[in-house]
């Protein structure tokens, strides 16, 4: 089962219902009432510092002259609050999703994904537009999903002003298919079609993205999920949702699955299912996953099964590198789930990037 385009009103009011924001929280101005008026003063003096930020470093590393004159107990009501607001915004509302799943075309028993290459400004958070390269115009691109022995077909067109390839990263495939310009192709030049065709040889958790100009050109979109499904799928890998998350940094900041925290998604599952995450990484940086509540039990690298599953809560992600785990959903409530760099996920001014939750939904909870 793979997630489908959430529904974020209904996930807002369960985390409305949920102890994420349930607890009312008094306000900096509550709390600092006897302050000659100083609370009044952290709200624009926090709005300030937040509209200075933007990219990496921008969470937290900005200073104004009208919050260095506040009080320490309105500083920190000031945070207090800029956390609060964060948390309870999320999942918060953006204009479109990436990651969705693509039906192929068929030609005759070949399976045909058409992917068109263009730029475009993606929304990664609200009101937060970056310059994107996209295929079929979503960050990641769609998800291709086929299983092992099918033969595939990738029309990939260029309608960018550079040159551009694709590469399908940890697929087996002939090496005149492996989409490295200059050594197995020529580039896709602006205007250009190229057809990649070969069977799938090997399953499990796999990415395709751009093999030319990739720092830039991955880094701001050209990327999406390739999962080939076993024919004969062991017991294990038998779950109720099967979710995958793409790891991103660099131009577009720190993203999930093209979102940055509140925007990102948040996975939903009932008490008692089972879920699968296929981690994918992107980006050019480690990311160590962590999930509260509840343990990773990891089944895979690369698309390789491990030669037994193994347990842990904090998993190390590389780039290039895919993880599948298992996670039993048998603690509910709203669970946080995060890049453990904490630089990658909190600052001074709440949450941000590589944030989201899994929530674990009671019986009977809508």
């Amino acid at each position: 089962m793979t997630v489908p385009t959430p529904d974020l009103t209904s996930r807002r009011s369960f985390l409305r219902k949920s102890a994420i924001t349930a607890v009312a929280l008094p306000t900096a101005a509550s709390l600092l009432g006897a302050c000659e008026g100083e609370a009044a003063k952290a709200a624009p003096a926090a709005k300030t510092a937040a509209a200075g930020s933007a990219g990496h470093g921008a969470h937290g590393t900005t200073t104004t002259s009208a919050s260095a004159t506040l009080s320490p107990a309105a500083k920190a009501a000031a945070m207090d609050e800029m956390h609060e607001k964060g948390v309870k915004s999320f999942p918060a509302k953006t204009a479109k999703w990436g990651n969705q799943p693509m039906k192929p075309k068929m030609d005759g028993k070949v399976k045909v994904f058409e992917l068109t290459c263009t730029k475009m400004k993606w929304e990664t958070e609200p009101g937060k537009f970056v310059d994107a390269m996209a295929y079929n115009e979503q960050v990641p691109g769609p998800q291709i999903r086929v299983t092992e022995g099918d033969r595939v077909r990738f029309v990939v067109t260029n309608k960018m002003d550079e040159s551009t390839a694709m590469h399908y990263h940890g697929l087996e495939v002939p090496n005149d298919q492996d989409g490295v310009p200059f050594i197995t192709q020529p580039v896709i030049k602006p205007g250009e079609t190229f057809t990649y065709e070969f069977t799938v040889p090997n399953s499990g958790s796999h990415m395709y993205h751009s093999h030319h100009n990739a720092a830039m050109q991955t880094s701001s979109g050209l990327l999406g999920a390739l999962i080939v499904d076993k024919k004969r799928p062991p017991k294990i890998e038998k779950v109720d949702i099967d979710y995958t998350m793409i790891l991103n940094d660099g131009s577009h900041g720190f993203t999930l699955n093209g979102k940055s925290f509140p925007a990102t998604e948040p996975i939903v599952a009932k008490l008692g299912q089972k879920l699968r995450i296929r981690f994918m990484n992107e980006g050019m940086q480690i990311h160590p996953m962590h999930l509260h509540g509840m343990h990773f039990t990891v089944i895979a690298k690369d698309g390789w099964d491990q030669p037994a599953p193994w347990k842990c809560d904090t998993l190390n992600i590389a780039p290039g590198e895919r993880w599948d785990v298992i996670v039993n959903c048998n603690n509910p409530g709203t669970w946080a789930f995060h890049c453990h760099i904490l630089s990658h996920a909190e600052s001074p001014h709440g949450m941000f990037g590589m944030v989201t939750a899994l929530i674990v939904q009671k019986p009977g909870v809508a």
